[in-house]
């Protein structure tokens, strides 16, 4: 759901700036791009979800499964972005900047909490002394 928030504000950003350039369906195609990638990731979620639910999951179905769906968003993306180009590379770069946005927000609480957990660990060293 906060990915989702993201990239609403991310296209609201986008198409507000593209339209204060004169470009407002590049903010439009970047939002879809944003879109798209959202798609991608609820996808590798529920692939996950089917292929770990196994008693024995495979390693080939995922990868299998991964490229698939890879290909298939790319093929997405190029089409659109060469069907109306040149505004349409705008979902090229809102599939990349999800790819950044999705990083950080796994990031982020990963690295809090490894930071919560050091200085944890400090205090207790500092208790012990």
């Amino acid at each position: 759901m906060r990915l989702l928030a993201i990239c609403v504000v991310l296209t609201g950003l986008a198409t507000l700036a593209a339209g204060l350039l004169g470009h407002v369906m590049v903010g439009i195609f970047f939002g879809i791009g944003l879109v798209l990638g959202l798609l991608n990731a609820l996808l590798v979620q529920r692939s996950v979800d089917a292929i770990t639910a196994d008693a024995h999951p495979l390693k080939r179905k995922m990868a299998l499964n991964s490229a698939t769906r890879l290909l298939v968003m790319t093929v997405i993306g190029l089409t659109i972005a060469f069907i109306f180009r040149p505004q349409g590379l705008g979902v090229v770069f809102g599939m990349a900047l999800f790819q950044v946005v999705l990083v950080i927000s796994t990031a982020l609480p990963v690295m809090k909490k490894l930071r919560a957990g050091a200085a944890d660990g400090l205090e207790g060293e500092a208790t012990q002394q």
